[in-house]
């Protein structure tokens, strides 16, 4: 177990004003790597340090009236009348927060983590050794990312020189500067761990953060993580723990997607991400090996969804994806952060692997729809009495689809295959990813009408490899995906 995930300092979506373009500095050189080391890191310090502050927030509580259960009564009405004892007024409490800020315009634009601000009645920011504090206003926040822009009424403040962190590589040296456990400014070094990390359960897919093992604790939220050459390639955010402080893994979201994230708010109020509409999915070996590519870079798509901009290009179920917009591919998460990073209505170029031919097409993105987060499974029980098995698909129990189920799992009335009334734990397809209340709808390729397909086409199939389209719903999210699974049966 790697511990509990724990955010270092909730949804704030108010904004209380959108200011002018700030001035902002930005080097895309990357950092001298052949650089000695010198016996003090003093000068670094000096340079990005004053662009670090402090931030607090607070958040008033409103603690309702607990009604006396004494108050109707008129046994005690006839000596207390109206004023029965009980706590009949309602209070407030008064809750605090610390986090870490980094000013990124002379003009007093602070990029933070947006739990550090989340839901907070009254913002002030501490800065200079001086610890002048300022009232702080919240341009924007987007949440999907932790990123928080606020805006404080002063001029000519040491702003921090953003760096470009796609240069970043493993084994770069890194300062995190915060404010941990209300100690004032604090400078911890340590190197990026790894790059691109995401998975981490508390985040959604827009998880793209570089790992250190700079020391990041309680109250580093929103503070910098800075290069040898005291540049900011990132705004701390998350720590892996299991006793709340520091064990060597702190998150940063890169500053490239923060600096993407204010210009989005400062530009319109808001984040809008490009949308092409389909279901994308990494490519594991055995899905690799039945597509026929030589390894598993780019994203397989396993569901277009009707009357989106990847319908209108022509994308198919079972492309393959290798480019976008000139850049390789290398999973689907990737492959969707680069999506969404486009503005809606803009053009994209998609390059994929169809039947082992390239194709190019273009595309015009669409503006990415608000939609519920994927909840619990919700499985029927299947008639096992009209259910087959699958003799190469060891393990799986198959059925036909009445009426009567497909409302109970809210399947397609045009979706045809075969419902999975069961898959033993221990079977390969339940290790390739297969669920009770999947539908089979293609086997290698060839489609499936009825159990009576799916058991005749997997007796037929051959190979270490069976290729499955399966349709799958997930809460309110449902759509087709592939499966590799081993062949039982072997050649």
């Amino acid at each position: 177990m790697l511990g509990a995930l724990a955010l270092i300092a909730g949804f704030h979506l108010t904004l209380w004003g959108k200011g002018t373009e700030p001035e902002v500095k930005v080097e895309t050189t990357p950092v001298n790597r052949d650089a000695k080391l010198g016996a003090s890191f003093a000068p670094v310090v000096k340079k990005a340090a004053p662009s670090v502050v402090n931030i607090y927030s607070t958040h008033i509580v409103h603690i309702r009236p607990m009604r006396n259960p004494f108050s109707g009564d008129p046994f005690f009405r006839q000596f207390f009348g109206d004023q029965v004892p009980g706590n009949n007024r309602e209070r407030t409490r008064r809750e605090q927060s610390l986090g870490s800020g980094v000013v990124v315009s002379p003009e007093g634009y602070i990029l933070t983590a947006n739990h550090v601000v989340d839901g907070a009645d009254e913002i002030r920011v501490s800065i200079g050794e001086n610890k002048k504090e300022y009232a702080a206003r919240v341009i924007g926040t987007d949440p999907p990312t932790d990123v928080a822009v606020l805006k404080i009424d002063a001029k000519d403040l040491p702003a921090i020189t953003l760096a470009d962190s796609d240069q970043l590589e493993i084994g770069d040296l890194v300062l995190a500067i915060g404010n941990p456990y209300g100690l004032s400014q604090t400078v911890t070094m340590g190197i990026v761990s790894a790059l691109g990390r995401n998975g981490l359960p508390g985040f959604n897919q827009y998880q793209d953060f570089i790992q250190t093992d700079a020391a990041i604790n309680p109250g580093n939220s929103g503070g910098a993580l800075v290069d040898a050459e005291g540049r900011l390639v990132g705004i701390n955010t998350a720590i892996i723990s299991g006793s709340g402080g520091n064990q060597g893994i702190g998150f940063a979201v890169p500053v490239n997607l923060a600096r993407h994230v204010m210009e989005r708010l400062l530009a319109g109020g808001k984040v809008t991400r490009g949308y092409l509409g389909i279901l994308p999915q990494d490519l594991s070996p055995g899905l690799a090996k039945s597509f026929g590519l030589a390894d598993q870079n780019g994203t397989l798509v396993g569901n277009v969804f009707p009357n989106t901009p990847a319908e209108k290009a022509g994308i198919k179920a079972g492309d393959v994806i290798v480019a976008f917009n000139g850049k390789d591919v290398s999973d689907a998460h990737s492959f969707m952060l680069a999506v969404s990073e486009c503005s809606p209505g803009s053009p994209a170029t998609v390059k994929l692997l169809r039947n082992g031919q390239t194709k190019t097409v273009s595309v015009n993105l669409a503006e990415l729809p608000v939609r519920m987060s994927p909840g619990q499974n919700s499985r029927a029980n299947p008639d096992s009495s009209s259910s087959t098995v699958a003799d190469a698909l060891d393990g799986v129990t198959v059925s036909d689809m009445d009426n009567d189920v497909r409302r109970q799992l809210k399947i397609p009335g045009d979706l045809q295959g075969a419902l999975v009334a069961n898959v033993e734990q221990d079977s390969n397809s339940a290790e390739a990813g297969l669920q009770r209340g999947d539908v089979i709808v293609e086997i290698n390729r060839q489609p499936v009408n009825s159990a009576e397909d799916a058991v005749k086409l997997g007796r037929l199939a051959k190979g270490e490899q069976i290729l499955l389209k399966v349709w799958h719903r997930d809460g309110d999210l449902a759509g087709t995906h592939y499966l590799s699974v081993d062949n039982a049966k072997g050649q």
